[in-house]
């Protein structure tokens, strides 16, 4: 499918605008900073994307302010007592002082963290991203082979990175999906969920009625889920820095 993205400004909100082979033209507003996209039909220009933007201005800024009041998690120290979430589940943290291998386990409602003497907090952090990171690329494995095998398709690649504005991204020419860091905080089934959107976008590029339809076939309460992923505390707000 062919494609066009660039950006333009409408007063003071920035639209991400993707042209593509689609007969209408869809315009959405994304977690977790209320990113402004529009995808728009080949023939359809600029002039034409800001008027249906600014028509709908009043919509986007509710959306946008929603996802502003939307709780957010404080700077993590990474010190025993603090709160860390992992697969939707609130564990404190407790920070053991050991020579060896850093590691993490979970012990009842705490997560521990073994690391040498002397540690400091951004070493306290690596380790912990670490462990997320393999975390979550466990069970992205299963669920990428599981939904591509549902939809008929060759598992595709997939990596983990952090990202600001985005849950997770599919590259349809490389075959490949990118899923947020962040997720693995989240309850299982938004992490699946994503997995299904994103897989599905190998079929569908957009989200108009095809990749819409897609989703209710594979996952009729995908709408449920997203709403309960777009209720989740949001990490803090300088994280990806």
């Amino acid at each position: 499918m062919n494609t066009d993205a660039h950006s333009i400004s409408v007063g003071e909100i920035d639209v991400e605008v993707v042209r593509k082979q689609i007969k209408n033209l869809h315009l959405g507003v994304y977690p977790p900073h209320g990113r402004v996209r529009v995808a728009a039909p080949l023939t359809v220009n600029d002039d034409a994307v800001r008027l249906a933007v600014i028509t709908r201005l009043g919509w986007i800024k509710r959306q946008q302010a929603k996802f502003a009041a939307q709780a957010r998690q404080s700077a993590r120290s990474y010190v025993s007592g603090e709160t860390h979430f992992h697969l939707g589940v609130a564990y404190r943290l407790r920070v053991l002082r050991r020579y060896g291998a850093p590691r993490i386990c979970i012990a009842g409602d705490r997560l521990e963290l073994i690391v040498p003497p002397g540690s400091d907090r951004d070493y306290r952090e690596r380790v912990v991203q670490r462990w997320q990171r393999s975390e979550l690329r466990e069970r992205a494995h299963a669920l990428v082979t599981s939904w591509a095998e549902a939809m008929a398709l060759s598992p595709p690649a997939f990596g983990i990175k952090r990202m600001r504005t985005k849950w997770g991204s599919c590259n349809t020419a490389a075959k490949r999906i990118w899923l947020n860091l962040e997720l693995v905080k989240k309850p299982p089934a938004c992490i699946d969920y994503l997995v299904c959107h994103e897989v599905a976008h190998l079929i569908e590029p957009s989200h108009g009625e095809r990749f819409i339809a897609l989703m209710d076939r594979h996952m009729p309460r995908w709408r449920v889920v997203r709403a309960e992923l777009n209720r989740e505390p949001l990490g803090h707000e300088e994280w990806d820095h």
